[in-house]
């Protein structure tokens, strides 16, 4: 038996899109996942990071994922699970102990050494190392490569592991972490779903820090890619969550490790159950069903119209077509600059406390902490109790 295991990372759990829930997506996401995992007979589901889309993830994201790792113990597979920067660590880490004697083993913060986690192949040991993003300042320094490279200090320069008692030379070795790795300055391919995403600046982490490693698994971009020349890996997220992901493949990686040195790398192709879509065409060509079978209409539908004149309704008649618009642009605004070309159709679908936060991420360029999030939540109940009152 030679060691296999899934890559994947960035579930975003929880996560809305133009004021539409993922959580139906997700679910069906999560049961490919599942079935790859069987039919492939791998020895682990390894999970980089951003596991949800917030640090207080809604119920309906916990009872997913609760029900996931559930199947995956009855299936006797081993978890590796990371925090990323959208989850909160405490919250991911609760009862890790007890999981871990079915086999899930999650790493919310950051331990010195890196903590470690070996599984067995018929050629030896594999020695997994858990590396959760963490600000630098938990370590005492002023930027990620910084705060990496220290965590990493006691790594030897022949295996690259944390720890130098932790394997013998020859034994493979797999790091599991969630930054913003570059190669010699050239960073990697971004989507717009990405948030939070420091590009050039402090988060900035090199990729010459896991030359050592057998392999890299890393989470935090939406792109599956490659970083430099070894076996870095960004899994990318296995559901498209903006449009200019319209039309890409969604996938997780299959990595196959042999003896030292001597990696597979395959993806897995994933098909969601609905696609990102943009459409071009004036309001009577997409009224028209655009050839699309009944199937595809169900899709998420980004309408780009091209009419001149003014327009009546384009979203209730579009929406009689296309079930799942989200995003009408009015594309003669947008060539002329015009900031209200695009206009969101789901907000109805959202609550309260979504649309303060996009109010808030819009107006501040940053996302509402945990703190922000407890706030509105209570000031949302009040709000309610006073109403039924």
């Amino acid at each position: 038996m030679i060691l296999k295991f899934l890559h994947t990372s960035d579930l975003h759990l929880g996560k809305t899109v133009n004021g539409f829930s993922m959580l139906e997506d997700q679910k069906f996401m999560l049961q490919q996942l599942l079935g790859i995992a069987k039919a492939e007979e791998v020895d682990a589901v390894v999970i980089a990071g951003d596991v949800y889309d917030r640090s207080i993830p809604p119920a309906e994201a916990v009872t997913l994922l609760d029900a996931f790792l559930e199947k995956l113990a009855e299936a006797e597979i081993p978890v590796l699970m990371i925090s990323g920067n959208h989850d909160s660590p405490e919250r991911l880490s609760f009862g890790s102990g007890l999981l871990q004697r079915s086999g899930i083993y999650i790493q919310g913060e950051v331990e010195e050494p890196v903590r470690q986690v070996t599984l067995t192949d018929d050629l030896g040991p594999v020695h997994f190392f858990l590396l959760p993003f963490f600000k630098p300042a938990i370590v005492s320094e002023k930027n990620s490569e910084g705060a990496v490279g220290r965590v990493l200090a006691g790594q030897t320069a022949a295996q690259g592991v944390p720890d130098k008692g932790a394997s013998k030379e020859g034994e493979r070795t797999v790091l599991v972490t969630h930054f913003f790795v570059t190669a010699g300055g050239k960073s990697p391919e971004l989507s717009e779903a990405e948030t939070g995403v420091d590009v050039g600046g402090i988060d900035n982490v090199d990729v010459s820090w896991f030359a050592d490693f057998e392999y890299t698994a890393l989470g935090h971009i939406h792109k599956a890619q490659r970083i430099g020349e070894g076996a870095v890996y960004y899994s990318g997220a296995p559901l498209a969550y903006s449009f200019s992901e319209a039309g890409a493949e969604k996938s997780v990686n299959l990595v196959t490790l042999r003896e030292k040195g001597c990696v597979t790398v395959e993806k897995r192709i994933l098909h969601p159950l609905r696609r990102m879509r943009i459409l071009n065409g004036t309001l009577s060509q997409l009224s028209d069903h655009m050839g699309l079978t009944e199937e595809e209409r169900e899709d998420y539908i980004q309408a780009r119209l091209t009419d001149k004149e003014e327009l009546i309704d384009p979203i209730g008649t579009l929406r009689s077509v296309y079930p799942n618009i989200m995003q009408i642009v009015f594309a003669d605004r947008e060539e002329r600059g015009d900031e209200g070309y695009a206009l969101q159709t789901g907000h109805r679908q959202m609550s309260t406390q979504e649309l303060f936060g996009q109010f808030y991420e819009i107006v501040r360029e940053e996302k509402l902490d945990e703190e922000g999030e407890k706030l509105i939540d209570e000031i949302v109940r009040e709000l309610k109790k006073e109403e039924v009152e």
